[in-house]
């Protein structure tokens, strides 16, 4: 379980005490430090995650962009996006003591398609690869067919995600003794993408989801808040990290000349009143007449912009 209770924010485990029960470990020993990166990487991989990366905690920029989002109303009925909203773009104030964020990245394509030596949404069957992005066509110009976005098709990706975040926040207590941290995977008010990119595991798309060249977007993202001043991605490797916005994109807006309901009103900025996903999970009342149609076979979420 985490060690860092959900109420309040301030918790002992990141506390001097804390500290001091590291007592084979010093937060001042910057080879140790270093070393301890690596070797979490290491363990995060041996998890299953495709990347991860180590970042500070400052969101300010991000902070300035969540605002004016919010000022335009983009959230619709999502109250929850402005409850302690600049909580989001705060991580040592959601938890008190935290001076880095450790960000994952899995990649959710069924374990079937991800056979063979193929990259993270890359396709394969029985070794060979196959269009999934055809299949996935398919399914929605199909009108006897009911579409459910790729990553609800399989187990809750909270719990997944939890549960290996949690193996390895205990993996680095298991190395260094009892240290303050917290785990999250959708499930708080983080500004996931935004700590994703400052810890080089990929950048903001026009689409605002995490891309990566040779990864693509379907993959899930997760953060473990901590105490240990480790060495962040960005001051190790400055000429790769942080990637900014669009890093590779250039001119290219294939992913907001696709949206079906044209939610993406502009390069980084969705309009979540018009965008599919929310109308169909996050919407309480009834979808407006006028979407309807544009909307089709889809039940449950919306992954367009993510399969091109």
């Amino acid at each position: 379980m985490n060690r860092l209770p959900e109420h309040p924010v301030e918790r002992e485990s990141a506390s001097d005490d804390a500290v001091a029960d590291t007592r084979h470990f010093r937060f001042d020993d910057e080879a140790a430090l270093a070393e301890l990166v690596l070797r979490i990487k290491a363990w995060g991989r041996e998890l299953g995650f495709a990347a991860v990366g180590v970042s500070d905690a400052d969101l300010t920029e991000a902070e300035e962009c969540l605002a004016s989002w919010l000022e335009a109303g983009y959230q619709g009925e999502m109250d929850y996006m402005a409850k302690h909203a600049m909580k989001r773009a705060r991580p040592a104030e959601l938890v008190a003591g935290t001076r880095r964020v450790i960000t994952v990245r899995m990649a959710y394509l069924p374990a079937s398609t991800l056979a063979g030596k193929a990259r993270e949404s890359a396709a394969t069957a029985g070794g060979q690869a196959i269009d999934w992005r055809a299949v996935e066509w398919a399914r929605i110009a199909d009108p006897a067919a009911v579409v459910v976005s790729v990553y609800a098709r399989g187990r809750d990706y909270h719990k997944v995600m939890r549960s290996h975040l949690q193996q390895l926040a205990e993996r680095i207590e298991a190395e260094i003794g009892a240290y303050g941290y917290r785990v999250f995977t959708d499930s708080a008010p983080v500004l996931e993408v935004a700590l994703a990119q400052k810890a080089g595991t990929g950048w903001r798309g026009k689409h605002t989801l995490l891309l990566k060249s040779d990864a693509g977007s379907l993959f899930f993202i997760g953060e473990i808040l901590v105490n240990i001043p480790l060495p962040a991605d960005a001051d190790v490797n400055p000429d790769q990290v942080p990637e900014h916005d669009g890093a590779d994109c250039g001119s290219c807006t294939r992913c907001i000349d696709v949206c079906p309901t044209g939610a993406i009103v502009a390069p980084y900025r969705v309009d979540a009143r018009h965008c599919i996903s929310y109308l169909t999970i996050e919407l309480k009342g009834s979808i407006p007449e006028d979407l309807r149609p544009l909307i089709g076979n889809r039940v449950y979420g919306c992954e367009i912009a993510r399969r091109l």
